[in-house]
């Protein structure tokens, strides 16, 4: 496998938000997850869930709900505003005022022609949506108290809403309220304390299904406005509902962080007569679930534990495959660190400051395995805060040290630094050409040169870059003339390539000395996580989403023999079923052979004039493997080498002097810093 000298860094304090809210796109198979510091992602439900697209939030707009019309992704908050996001160049397209007070939920209708908002003045507020905006319509008569949840009828004539102690059900022509059907307080609260409607859905055969903070669900009759029957959940609140494609299947989330499934069935055999009845409970968060989604064959489940869930009903999954395993979605699918691999420096990006460190080093010789020690410890240089209320989208810092860039939506930023033994500074760029507005992506050439960012419709704009600062050289456009935001930059060490990856899996090769597309990969059907171009051979190597991985001749404009052959030979079935997607690719210069890459559980060396595993071969790892007998390790021995000695990997980067920077985020550190769970009673306790 090879021995690197490794700097174990866990001073990265990344902290992820929790889960506000949750939207499935049916058609796409796309789920909008809202957290709670305003950011919303985009996750591909048949891509291995990953996160193609990244909205970056902004301070003091935290969401409380997210709704689909058609392809269009609208939120609310309690701000009282709605957003509306361009999906294409991943920011929000513009806001627009409800003027009803903070908004508790958005919803809108199956025929994509109306949006309704629950606002805290006791409106229903009815937006028309028509091209390139919304347009407010109407409201319908108000009411006494917060809208909290709504649910639209599926033929779109009628809103149910949830309220304090009630639910309203409106006629939407007329804006009257047609039936007021009153909420049990629940026997274990205290009369005076309202009971919250937190979650409805109205089915399309007039039934109304609501959870409450009384811990019930309970199903009505919208012709009668009566209670037809009622569960006891929980003890607690039930925060969430929703209801399969087919309306026979209904999941609710409560917070004591259960998922309770009904399923609407026959409880009398070969009796035509249906009803819903609770038959299963998924207890897979430690805090509040406050949004659940049941997709094709799952139910997706997030909360205040950050964690995104996705749970798969087994009796919805024919065979067995990633789709029938559970997955738990706990880092974001996108590089957060940047090193300076000449000057042995970190940058790290939180949500509205960078931090730059200076690594430790280490003295004398040990065995492999073992500890070195510290000869100087690790030095936090610079605190960089961002101005304003924007969000980082993007951070860089250049190979040599000397530069910082990052992006929001809106703006972006180059600094020049100045490191003089223990004092550091920086300088601002003040004048930056025109063309840098904003980025989706930031990257230095290997000789911090110049800067690549990538810009909208997937360009790409080349700035060089000098100690009295930056002039622009050139713009580079695919193609292809996609819209899309690009995802992945890379440059190769000499120089003379840079590839990108966008979210229509297009991966664009341009030629920096003449300034133009080289070529452009094949598109595979998977997206594309990460990307690097090998030091010696400038050979393209890609790992897509789907943990396939493909190696492309530059020079050739074709994939290379070795690649054909790990799609001719198939990759193991247990490379194939791993969870999280590869985010960083590297090249080991003392063997050419050597691709290293890592997940989140594993790092990996991949040796190229080694066989590929066969399917009864295991995947050892290279500690266990050491403990066997030499006959037996040269049995098992194949191109790929697992190392687990690490957890909970964020960042993997490879030094000038061929040492490993591994940033680990203990998740125990994660759970320590969220708030206490509700306590429950435990047997024998």
């Amino acid at each position: 496998m090879g021995e690197f000298k490794v700097h174990q860094v866990r001073f990265f304090e990344y902290m992820p938000t929790g889960i506000r809210a949750l939207a499935f796109h049916a058609q796409n198979e796309k789920m909008a997850v809202a957290r709670m510091d305003g950011s919303v992602e985009i996750c591909d439900c048949s891509d291995n869930f990953f996160q193609e697209k990244v909205i970056p939030g902004r301070e003091q707009s935290g969401i409380e709900a997210l709704s689909w019309v058609g392809d269009r992704l609208f939120s609310a908050g309690l701000n009282g505003e709605i957003a509306e996001y361009d999906l294409t160049n991943q920011k929000v397209k513009y806001t627009i005022d409800a003027y009803g007070g903070p908004i508790w939920t958005i919803t809108g209708n199956k025929q994509g022609t109306h949006l309704a908002v629950g606002c805290e003045d006791g409106n229903v507020k009815l937006f028309e949506v028509i091209e390139d905006k919304i347009q407010f319509e109407r409201n319908l008569n108000r009411q006494k108290g917060r809208i909290i949840s709504l649910s639209w009828h599926p033929s779109g004539s009628k809103i149910a809403a949830g309220m304090m102690d009630m639910i309203q059900v409106f006629n939407v022509e007329t804006g009257n309220s047609i039936h007021r059907m009153l909420v049990d307080r629940g026997l274990r609260r205290s009369r005076s304390e309202e009971c919250v409607v937190w979650s409805v859905v109205y089915l399309s055969d007039g039934t109304i299904i609501s959870g409450d903070s009384a811990g019930m669900v309970k199903m009505w009759d919208d012709c009668t406005g009566t209670l037809i029957k009622s569960h006891s959940v929980t003890k607690s609140d039930v925060l969430a509902l929703s209801v399969s494609q087919k309306e026979d299947s209904l999941v609710a989330g409560t917070s004591e962080g259960c998922v309770v499934q009904f399923q609407f069935i026959s409880v009398v055999l070969e009796k035509d007569e249906k009803e819903w009845v609770r038959t299963r409970t998924f207890k897979n968060h430690t805090h509040d679930i406050r949004a659940v989604a049941e997709i094709t064959t799952a139910v997706v489940s997030g909360g205040m534990d950050t964690q995104l869930v996705v749970r798969p009903l087994l009796d919805k999954v024919e065979v067995r495959s990633t789709a029938s395993a559970l997955r738990k979605i706990l880092f974001p699918h996108r590089r957060l660190v940047s090193c300076a691999k000449k000057a042995g420096l970190m940058l790290f990006q939180y949500p509205s400051h960078l931090e730059l460190w200076r690594l430790g080093e280490s003295e004398g010789q040990s065995t492999p395995g073992s500890s070195l020690p510290i000869r100087r410890k690790p030095e936090k240089l610079l605190f960089l805060k961002v101005k304003g209320e924007e969000h980082i989208r993007c951070s860089v810092v250049s190979p040599c040290g000397e530069w910082i860039a990052y992006s929001t939506a809106s703006s972006l930023r180059l600094y020049r630094l100045h490191c003089d033994n223990n004092n550091v500074s920086i300088t601002k760029m003040s004048k930056l050409p025109k063309v840098l507005s904003s980025a989706n992506q930031l990257c230095f050439s290997p000789d911090s040169s110049h800067l690549f960012s990538a810009s909208t419709e997937s360009s790409v704009h080349i700035v060089s870059l000098n100690q009295l600062g930056c002039k622009y050289v050139a713009t580079l456009k695919p193609k292809s003339g996609s819209k899309q935001a690009i995802n992945l930059l890379t440059a190769s060490e000499d120089g003379n390539w840079l590839a990108s990856a966008n979210s229509d899996h297009e991966v664009q090769v341009y030629n920096l000395q003449k300034r133009k597309t080289h070529c452009t990969v094949p598109i595979y059907s998977s997206a594309v996580s990460a990307i690097a171009f090998h030091p010696t051979t400038n050979c393209l190597f890609m790992v897509h989403a789907d943990q396939q991985m493909f190696e492309f001749s530059i020079e050739q404009k074709q994939y290379t023999d070795w690649s054909r052959s790990v799609q001719r030979n198939k990759l193991h079935h247990i490379w194939l079923e791993r969870d999280t997607p590869v985010t960083n690719v590297m090249f080991d210069p003392k063997n050419p052979s050597h691709v290293i890459l890592h997940d989140m559980y594993m790092l990996c060396v991949i040796d190229k004039s080694l066989p590929l595993p066969e399917n009864s071969s295991q995947f050892y790892n290279q500690l266990t493997l050491k403990s066997l007998p030499a006959e037996e390790r040269k049995f098992y021995s194949h191109a790929f080498k697992i190392c687990k000695t690490f957890r909970a990997i964020l960042c993997v980067e490879q030094m000038l002097d061929q040492s490993l920077v591994v940033v680990e985020r203990p998740l125990t550190d994660i759970t320590t810093q969220l708030p206490a769970p509700i306590k429950q009673k435990k047997f024998a306790t």
